[in-house]
């Protein structure tokens, strides 16, 4: 499909090929791991292709199968994308990643505020590796180019950022990548491409966790890796491939068919949580509420600019107060359980400290954190339930 289409319309079709599958609507799944060839021809240049992968390449069932094609060429043109690699998580697909482009004596530059496992494994497994990691302010913008060193590599950005939702000015940041040679990178899972495509804004790789509004109904992991160029589309598709990176048909079926519903769903996720968050700005019980939708959010002119919608993930910081009072507010909350993820259906809270997991920027809010998912359920019903909740936070305050 043209992605000249509109993005809802590129989510409704992006992928189907009904004359490829008797008319079938939805691709069908293939469960596969040999695929035969007809003659030694055959076999030799699915081989060779294996080597230099293209998107459609089927030569085994981890390097690709009719399903995998038809969902990762679905987010491709959503994305704007020459090639998508589909991964078994979001982490996985970060992973694979970092792997594809950093190398044994290579610095590479990590923004301070990127997703917790991102930052574990920046300054673990890619230490073990020979790689150093930098943590940057991840409000440094066009300042990043002060990082840069010779064997810097890669420039890897989140925003917004993970539970402090910063963020990040990225088309000054691209410039002096691009202007160094330098591989640039980002985490775009709270807005998904839907309503951010930083391939359009010059990054070269754009990351996200289907996991979340993709898939969006809390039962699929998956993660997907965009690459702008042919290069490096094909350097992190012969990683994934080496890694033994590949995602279970399955799962491929289940976040095609949730990619069909994500615009509506993410038009309500947006909808209840901009007035939830304005809701929330009035109660004595929150000191900030951290959503970049909201006029007055530090990120907001940037947000406005680069982002076309936004997503039902933000944070509050409330008033200090006992522990008590805390545990209060959030083991009762009925329609806000306590839960790690997000992006699906349904509401989630979760307590979050970002000063212990900080190190280029210093996080030094007094008041406990909580982050919310705003899911689909009736907007009045989750106020009630937090305006339950605050009531219980300041009667133990």
């Amino acid at each position: 499909m043209s992605q000249d289409r509109k993005p809802l319309t590129l989510l409704t079709h992006a992928g189907n090929s009904p004359a490829k599958n008797r008319g079938i609507v939805n691709p069908p799944v293939y469960h596969a791991s040999t695929i035969l060839f007809e003659t030694l021809d055959d076999l030799e240049a699915s081989e060779a292709e294996a080597l230099e992968p293209r998107p459609e390449t089927l030569s085994y069932g981890r390097v690709a199968t009719p399903t995998s094609v038809a969902f990762e060429s679905a987010v491709a043109v959503l994305e704007g994308a020459h090639g998508v690699v589909a991964a078994p998580s979001g982490l996985s697909a970060i992973s694979t990643a970092l792997l594809a482009f950093a190398r044994a004596g290579d610095h590479v530059l990590v923004a301070d505020t990127v997703y917790g496992p991102t930052r574990r494994f920046a300054a673990t497994m890619l230490k073990r590796l020979g790689v150093e990691a930098e943590f940057y302010d991840p409000l440094i913008a066009g300042g990043i180019a002060a990082l840069f060193r010779p064997n810097t590599r890669l420039l890897f950005m989140e925003s917004p950022g993970s539970l402090t939702f910063e963020v990040q000015d990225v088309p000054p940041m691209v410039e002096a990548a691009r202007k160094a040679g330098i591989v640039t990178a980002i985490d775009n899972t709270w807005a998904s491409p839907l309503y951010c495509r930083p391939i359009a804004m010059g990054v070269d790789v754009s990351i996200q966790a289907a996991t979340k509004y993709i898939v969006g109904h809390s039962d699929v992991m998956m993660g997907t890796i965009a690459l702008a160029s042919e290069e490096h589309y094909k350097t992190v598709k012969r990683t994934a491939v080496m890694l033994g990176v590949s995602t279970g048909p399955d799962d491929l079926y289940l976040a095609l068919r949730g990619m069909r519903t994500m615009g509506v769903r993410l038009a309500r996720h947006q909808e209840s949580t901009l007035e939830i968050a304005q809701w929330l700005q009035g109660r004595p019980e929150v000191t900030r509420v951290l959503y970049p939708a909201l006029p007055g959010d530090p990120g907001h002119a940037i947000w406005k600019r680069d982002f076309s919608g936004a997503s039902g993930l933000f944070s509050i910081v409330l008033k200090p107060a006992p522990e008590a009072a805390f545990a209060a507010l959030v083991n009762g909350l009925e329609l806000f359980p306590m839960g790690a993820s997000w992006g699906g259906y349904e509401s989630l809270s979760l307590p979050a400290n970002p000063a212990e997991i900080r190190s280029a920027t210093q996080w030094t809010e007094e008041g406990r954190m909580l982050r919310f998912h705003v899911g689909l359920e009736d907007v009045s019903d989750l106020i009630a339930d937090l305006e339950a909740g605050l009531a219980r936070y300041s009667a133990a305050a």
